[in-house]
């Protein structure tokens, strides 16, 4: 049977490894309206890779360094005030996407699958990327469970969070960090331009249902694991690009969730 191949559990072991740790981090995406940075962060990923590749290291590494150079740009631009936060989002995410692209063509000496940096290639995680997944997963879900109270304070009412004495620009610096780690583990996966998908869709599901901002992450971390199985399963059956797949039955339960509401009994 196709579904207890190895590169299926292996795939489904790193699938829900992604999951368990982008949807507690999705639900804060959404309480901030940072969709659009997840995108930014994402696209700079592919940037990452290839100063990685060009530099000898491993590309994981260097999409965090990536991540980390963003977010301090990010932050400094931010505070002197001259463009909108959505406008320097916008640049850097074309911008560093169309960088990351123009370096992984130019190098002749390196073959590289640019549609599995794309669009993820998750049946082809090997038990080494299991060890970066699961434990760049875990560390991340560390910090954010760290980060949790003083975060959820800086969502709601950074003045507030402020006069309280939460640190609010180094705890958005912080949550900025661990997407960008969220990011480099799970881009071989989902890829680059599905992985914020990941982020946000189950997430926004959950929304519906919880009753708290803890029950809500819960929620959206086993919303998240149930799509990567019947996205797993789907692309087993009908012969679909697996990462893809799994974004696709994300959406599927994003619609159902309206139904099941109403058949919950709730608005």
């Amino acid at each position: 049977m196709i579904l207890l191949e190895d590169f299926i559990l292996r795939a489904l072991a790193a699938g829900l490894g992604v999951a368990l740790v982008a949807g507690p981090l999705g639900c804060f995406v959404v309480w901030r309206r940072m969709a659009y940075f997840g995108d930014t962060v994402a696209h700079s990923a592919l940037t990452g890779v290839g100063l990685g590749l060009l530099l000898g290291a491993d590309p994981v590494i260097g999409i965090m360094a990536v991540g980390a150079v963003l977010v301090a740009f990010l932050t400094i631009l931010g505070r002197r005030g001259r463009h909108a936060s959505d406008t320097l989002l916008g640049i850097f995410s074309h911008g560093t996407l169309a960088l990351g692209v123009i370096l992984l063509a130019s190098m002749e000496t390196v073959r590289v699958d640019l549609m599995a940096y794309l669009f993820g290639d998750i049946l082809a995680v090997m038990p080494a990327d299991l060890a970066w997944i699961w434990g760049g997963g875990l560390a991340a879900l560390a910090v954010l469970l760290w980060l949790w109270r003083p975060l959820l304070a800086a969502t709601v009412s950074p003045e507030v969070a402020q006069a309280e004495g939460v640190p609010v620009t180094a705890v958005q610096v912080a949550f900025m960090l661990v997407i960008a780690v969220v990011v480099a583990v799970a881009m071989k996966i989902i890829g680059v331009l599905l992985i914020t998908a990941m982020l946000i869709i189950p997430a926004a599901t959950a929304r519906r249902f919880a009753a708290s901002p803890e029950a809500m992450a819960a929620i959206a971390a086993g919303l998240g694991a149930a799509a990567v199985v019947l996205g797993l399963v789907g692309s087993a059956n009908w012969d679909t690009p697996a990462g893809p797949s799994v974004v696709a039955a994300a959406v599927g339960l994003f619609a159902l969730s309206p139904l099941v509401g109403v058949l919950l009994g709730r608005r």
